[in-house]
């Protein structure tokens, strides 16, 4: 019993962790969705920018292969997401730390963020060209399932100078909550927690 209480704490505070990324990454994708256009952008400060991009592809804005390659991406995610989750399972049984367990479920809830764009807000949004979204309007979505874009809106020029003739800025890649949560969760788990996976 204590066992079994012990792999359920595990698992809760894995869910729990993915739970609260997933809500906030699409309450933010949400907003951006129906408030802004696509290109338009809030500056914060200098080098902190809310700026509206969404990509086909994966993180970062990436992309891969047209139709064919967004179909397969998509299911490739759900199949390593599925997998992953039926993984977590078997790791119940190991010593991880709370710090482990938080990072595997920012992993496991950036993955379901960006699953959830791509295989829904093709159905569920108009498009954003020079266009507020519209949530579930009545001439239907942009695309059909699976097809959808992944909506990115931080953008955090650090370095934005010119070298001589070129113009340098450094990070230029506009990502959201579900690539940040997926980066830091394997960034933690390799400096911090690669032997509890030997």
């Amino acid at each position: 019993m204590r066992q079994k209480n012990h792999n359920s704490l595990i698992l809760n505070k894995i869910f729990f962790t993915a739970f609260i990324l997933i809500f906030f990454d699409q309450a933010l994708k949400f907003w951006v969705k129906t408030n802004m256009f696509l290109g338009q952008e809030f500056i914060i400060y200098d080098w902190f920018i809310i700026h509206f991009a969404e990509n086909n592809g994966m993180a970062f804005g990436f992309e891969f292969g047209g139709r064919a390659g967004k179909y397969f991406l998509t299911i490739f995610r759900i199949v390593i997401v599925t997998l992953g989750i039926k993984y977590l399972y078997t790791i119940t049984k190991k010593g991880f730390d709370s710090g482990a367990l938080i990072s595997i479920g920012l992993i496991l809830g950036g993955a379901i963020g960006n699953i959830i764009d791509s295989c829904f807000y093709g159905l569920i949004f108009n498009d954003s060209y020079n266009n507020v979204a519209s949530f579930l309007p009545q001439e239907g979505g942009y695309e059909s399932f699976m097809h959808g874009r992944v909506v990115d809106m931080f953008y955090f020029p650090i370095i934005n100078t010119h070298i001589f003739d070129y113009h340098f800025v450094f990070f230029r890649p506009v990502f959201n909550l579900a690539d940040a949560g997926i980066s830091v969760g394997i960034v933690l788990l390799l400096l911090f927690y690669r032997n509890l996976f030997d």
